[in-house]
């Protein structure tokens, strides 16, 4: 028995990190050698009630749930009787740590219970979330005759108050004032906390009222509650009052005041006030007063006089560096990044103080990482929070999920993901949020309905990722169950809903839907006007799209970088040389927008697309992006538009000299080459690929039929249905040419053999016959495709539009090419 208790101090030493630990190993070591020289031989060590009353007490308030059943095991192997208060005790410490599973074990097999049991019990479920559980045992508690007290009524009506169950919190209400401890403050404050929290401030006014007893927690309570629905005078009314009353000001009274205030923009001046109070009476450097002043400007948009406050402080906590970090991570615009780096540097500050970071810390920080950029910093602090042992922890988990996805590393986003235990609403959206951001749709869909499965309710953002999901693959039959779904939970008035369905309308091919979806909008902001723009821009509506940036000017919304994107990718589309150098100098000199590459890249579209090819290259090389693959890759397709092959071949080697690994300049140059006849460079070309690893992306094109995609590369024949499709379109093909359609003359390929004959089998071409075997003749088919369609693919749709009488609509990485009667929205200029 000796060594088990040798064995015990040992254990404690070596899990013993933090104080509260330190003083619990100090405690157990204590009270095993005072007791080691009365060892029995057979019981072991023996100690009294109090003894155990002392350890778990510690337990309980250091929350060390391994030291917390160290003593339980103890009590158990020295069949120790412990007394209801000593096993009230136990349960009060397995509550606390955490352990509501265990604690509940225990309480059912008590064989008498007090008050004091069910008060711990209550209060242990509504400290894990389990509100609707802590009420059902209070119910019990009453069932069974239980004495109810007024720290039972307490506890209820904070988890009626946590959860907004403003029903039940009016009958415990009423059973307060039939139980006659409605005069106590203690429950006056609970009671007006509850109907402030479920926004009745009426009801929690008429509380205060009619209560004989307050003290400075009412009136806080009641100051928080007329702050968080915005009533700004009754709130300086009440606070007068209080000072009036001669309620001393605390550092409590003014934090939460603080707190209350920094919620809400509009009581910023409020905020001001209170904090020259905190001055006044000598409470502005107190830390909690501290922190929250610095919430309150950070949260405004103050940071720099956040930034005061916190340089003032003679000796800040971890509280108040955490405020401070957090406030520093608020400003998201690309001109403030040098302040998210500001955040990191605290964290450093922090470490080289000895503080110990909370969970709230690493949050804020792995937050100031992705704002920066800095995934290296990111990845480190991830070795601080294993080393912490706060990977469970769900809003962590949240970050560090952003950070992976951010950084392109998916997978590790998905193993974060996995290593949370329980994965809240926010812990889903980042990882759905992830994949889209890292085009993996499918398995964005994928989570979605794995969320559905798991009974919760997805919230707006997570509504608006599955929504883009859905807009890239263009599987519109999906989006519009996503979208029911919205207007089932109430979520279509919402501004950022509607956006989404403009953008999943549009990428899907259907832009009258999209311009359905914005009239009916209430709420339109600048995304709803530059995602509409974009969408006629993408369509080939260039004088739509313009028109409507002119309506959007009427109505006093101001352009941001992607309204002009999408104003400009509008004028290249259309062939609006002018209008597109007069938007891009009125973007610089009447809004104040610096371009980025993608901008100029619409303008050397815009004049590559016109057959300015050397105006093209001279833009590009005075337009400060000439690093840029982005910006050349568009003049190489302009070269190979207009058959310039010299130029293009020197457009194509600077490109590779920036992006030696990407497959398309090559491609480019290579088929630009074949067009011009010169196979010996094209194989060159091609064997360049190949001593560099290069690989060509496979051309994909998909179609969305009932709740199946349909997807094809050329010369498919894996499809169930291959034999009717190639026999649809050779019908279709017969009788195109008898309305003229003249096949290109058959160009040598010294790897694919005959073009003209795999151009027939194109898979875009595969995927419209199918839609036409199936789809009803109303319907238009839509088809996506993931390259540039060709030219003799082009030519081919115009026919098949004509000749079936259908309406084709085909979606490549550049636009949306919509064929009718004939003809293409493109007007032939792509």
């Amino acid at each position: 028995m000796r060594c088990s208790f040798r064995y015990l101090i040992g254990l404690s030493e070596r899990i013993s990190f933090s104080k509260s630990n330190k003083q619990f190993t100090t405690s157990l070591q204590t009270q095993c050698l005072a007791h080691e020289s009365h060892l029995q031989p057979s019981l072991g060590p023996s100690m009294d009630a109090s003894s155990f009353l002392h350890l778990l007490k510690s337990c309980a308030n250091s929350q060390s749930l391994i030291h917390g059943k160290e003593v339980h095991a103890q009590l158990i192997k020295t069949r120790f009787s412990p007394s209801l208060f000593v096993q009230n005790n136990l349960l009060n410490m397995y509550c606390k740590c955490g352990d509501i599973t265990f604690a509940r074990q225990l309480f059912d097999n008590m064989p008498e219970r007090d008050v004091i049991s069910w008060n711990s019990l209550i209060s242990g479920y509504s400290q894990m979330g389990s509100y609707g559980i802590s009420l059902k045992v209070f119910v019990h508690a009453r069932n069974v005759q239980t004495k109810i007290d007024r720290f039972t009524y307490a506890c209820v009506l904070n988890a009626c108050s946590r959860s907004g169950d403003l029903k039940s919190g009016k009958v415990i209400h009423g059973m307060v004032i039939v139980s006659g401890l409605g005069r106590h403050a203690f429950l006056v404050n609970s009671i007006i906390d509850m109907y402030s929290k479920c926004r009745e401030i009426g009801e929690a006014r008429r509380a205060f009222d009619a209560s004989e007893e307050l003290d400075d927690v009412s009136w806080n309570s009641l100051i928080s509650g007329y702050v968080r629905i915005g009533s700004v005078d009754e709130t300086l009314r009440v606070f007068t009052r209080m000072h009036q009353s001669g309620i001393k000001l605390n550092s409590f009274a003014l934090g939460s005041i603080l707190k209350s205030c920094s919620g809400l923009n509009d009581m910023k001046y409020l905020g001001e006030m209170i904090h020259g109070c905190a001055v006044k009476v000598g409470l502005d450097l107190d830390v909690f007063v501290g922190s929250a002043i610095i919430d309150l400007y950070a949260r405004n948009g103050l940071v720099h006089d956040a930034l005061k406050v916190f340089q003032v402080m003679p000796n800040p906590n971890v509280v108040v560096f955490n405020a401070m970090i957090a406030g520093l991570c608020r400003i998201e615009s690309e001109t403030d990044n040098e302040l998210t780096r500001d955040a990191l540097g605290l964290f450093s500050e922090m470490q080289r103080r000895g503080m110990r970071p909370s969970k709230f810390t690493f949050s804020s920080v792995l937050r100031a990482s992705n704002l920066a950029n800095a995934f290296e910093f990111g990845k480190q602090l991830h070795g601080q929070v294993f080393k912490n042992n706060f990977q469970c922890d769900e809003y962590i988990g949240s970050a560090l999920i952003d950070l992976y996805s951010n950084s392109g590393s998916i997978e590790e986003a998905f193993r974060c993901f996995c290593s949370v235990p329980e994965q809240d609403i926010v812990t889903w959206t980042s990882m759905i949020s992830g994949c889209v951001q890292n085009e993996q749709f499918e398995r964005a869909l994928s989570l979605f309905h794995e969320l559905l499965s798991t009974g919760r309710k997805p919230d707006l953002f997570t509504i608006s990722s599955v929504m883009s999901a859905c807009a890239n693959l263009a599987v519109v039959r999906s989006g519009e169950q996503i979208q029911c779904f919205t207007t089932k939970a109430g979520y279509d008035r919402f501004t950022i809903i509607g956006n989404s369905r403009i953008f999943m309308y549009a990428r899907s091919g259907d832009v009258d839907a999209a311009a359905q979806t914005f009239s009916e909008m209430v709420n339109r902001d600048v995304v709803s006007w530059s995602a509409l723009i974009s969408s006629h821009a993408q369509h080939g509506c260039a004088k739509d799209a313009l028109m409507l940036f002119k309506e959007m000017e009427n109505c006093g919304v101001l352009p941001n970088q992607i309204t002009f994107l999408g104003v400009l990718t509008a004028c290249s589309h259309g062939g609006l040389v002018d209008e597109g150098f007069r938007y891009f100098e009125s973007m610089k000199r009447d809004y104040g927008l610096t371009p980025n590459v993608k901008h100029c890249a619409c303008i050397v579209d815009l004049l590559g697309r016109a057959g300015r090819l050397i105006d093209a290259e001279n833009f590009i090389l005075d337009s400060g992006f000439d690093n840029d693959p982005v910006i050349w890759r568009s003049l190489l397709a302009s070269s190979r538009i207009h058959k310039d092959t010299e130029r293009g071949r020197r457009v194509a080697e600077r490109i590779m000299e920036l992006e030696p690994g990407a497959s398309a300049s090559y491609v480019l140059l290579y088929n630009m080459y074949l067009d011009a006849g010169r196979l010996s460079s094209a194989l060159k070309t091609r064997d360049l690929m190949k001593e560099r690893g290069v690989k060509k992306e496979p051309g994909l094109s998909w179609i969305e039929m009932g709740a199946a995609v349909h997807s094809f590369v050329v010369g498919d024949n894996s499809h169930p249905q291959s034999h009717a499709i190639y026999a649809k379109l050779e019908e279709m093909l017969s009788k195109i040419e008898k309305l003229g359609y003249v096949k290109n003359p058959d160009i040598i390929d010294p790897y694919l053999g005959h073009r003209q004959s795999l151009m027939n089998c194109h898979s875009e071409k595969l995927a419209v016959a199918l839609g036409i075997i199936h789809l009803p003749k109303s319907a238009p088919v839509r088809v996506m495709k993931n390259l540039r369609i060709c030219r003799d693919c082009h030519t081919t749709m115009k026919f098949f539009s004509e000749s079936e009488r259908r309406e084709i609509v085909i979606r490549d990485p550049i636009r949306f090419h919509r064929f009718r009667g004939g003809s293409c929205s493109c007007g032939d200029y792509w």
